[in-house]
């Protein structure tokens, strides 16, 4: 839809036509004798061939007027309603990307998968469904850091996501300094629904800060923190001579410590084996911290005084233009008489 700012400016159109139509101010001074009076008349009778071209450039004058008093309005168009989300959570997820998180023990459509390939199909669907948060994303190895702050750009957090790479971090699992790092990020935020899912396939083995001191800081900055096992605990490997063998790929992993985190805080621990059972926690997630209905609609506005403001430039230039060239071909015509 298309409107005026400020529509009571286009009042100020008919200004240049009142100044012209004004009746000029007569004086009464004496008459000259002017010796060249032939001359000067002959002058004049050329002039009336350029009345014509005067009407012209006052009919350009005034468009110039009018583009620059249409500029001054502000013309905007107003775009069709959008909703926006209206919620109070801040949702950070912290996943890690060890080295053990190659492990192949996952199985997509009768494939092996590794547990990242796994993680990055199950929470980019989760990063895709919750419309109404702001989204951030935390990856941890040897060290943690923030790979997308909050959000509500949901499709650049899963692009971040789906780009990541195990060693980008290390290859040891700093759950600690993961847990830190997102109480740093999410304390700037409002005290209400400050939600951190931490996602791990093994135990704290690097960084400065323990886990579970991680977590009273995280009680206190009233940060509600979900933890997710994930991994296998069995899987079948290739023994060489004496043939295959049954391992458990997820002996590492501290349940009793995610326990701990998720009950410190009014959290909740998950332990997902598979790829089916993942899915099943995030549903779950869902159903813990549902998705806010309530959204807030507005109508974009552009701009488009610069058109107006554009056009009163081209038009001056060639108004400018035409102004000129009858006072240049004289001169250039008496330069060539002369030459």
């Amino acid at each position: 839809m298309f409107e005026l700012q400020w529509p009571w400016l286009l009042a100020l159109l008919p200004l240049p036509l009142l100044i012209y139509f004004l009746p000029a101010q007569k004086k009464d001074d004496a008459a000259l004798r002017v010796p060249f009076f032939a001359q000067v008349k002959s002058i004049e009778t050329q002039t009336h061939a350029l009345r014509s071209k005067k009407s012209a450039g006052l009919v350009a004058l005034w468009f110039i007027w009018a583009a620059l008093v249409l500029a001054a309005a502000n013309p905007q168009w107003i775009g069709e309603p959008v909703s926006i989300p209206n919620s109070g959570r801040d949702l950070l997820i912290a996943v890690d990307i060890s080295g053990s998180m190659k492990i192949p023990d996952m199985k997509y459509q009768g494939q092996e998968i590794t547990r990242l390939s796994a993680v990055k199909m199950v929470v980019g669907d989760f990063v895709k469904n919750r419309k109404s948060d702001r989204l951030g994303l935390v990856l941890f190895g040897t060290q943690a850091y923030l790979q997308a702050p909050l959000t509500y750009d949901r499709q650049t957090v899963n692009t971040l996501l789906q780009e990541t790479e195990i060693g980008f971090a290390g290859e040891q699992t700093s759950i600690g300094d993961a847990i830190g790092l997102a109480i740093k990020r999410l304390r700037a935020r409002p005290d209400a629904q400050r939600v951190l899912i931490v996602l791990t396939d093994g135990a704290n083995t690097a960084g400065e800060l323990e886990p579970v001191k991680a977590a009273e800081l995280a009680e206190k900055e009233h940060v509600k923190i979900y933890t997710i096992g994930f991994g296998a605990e069995e899987m079948e490997v290739d023994n060489g001579f004496f043939g295959k063998r049954k391992v458990n790929p997820s002996a590492d992993l501290d349940e009793t410590t995610m326990r701990a985190i998720a009950d410190k805080t009014g959290g909740q621990y998950f332990r997902a084996r598979s790829l089916e059972e993942l899915n099943e926690v995030h549903q779950a997630l869902n159903r813990l911290e549902p998705i806010d209905s309530e959204e807030e609609k507005f109508r974009p506005i552009k701009s488009l005084f610069f058109y107006p403001l554009a056009l009163a430039f081209v038009l001056s230039l060639l108004w400018a233009l035409f102004s000129v060239l009858p006072h240049f071909r004289p001169q250039q015509n008496a330069e060539g008489v002369n030459s």
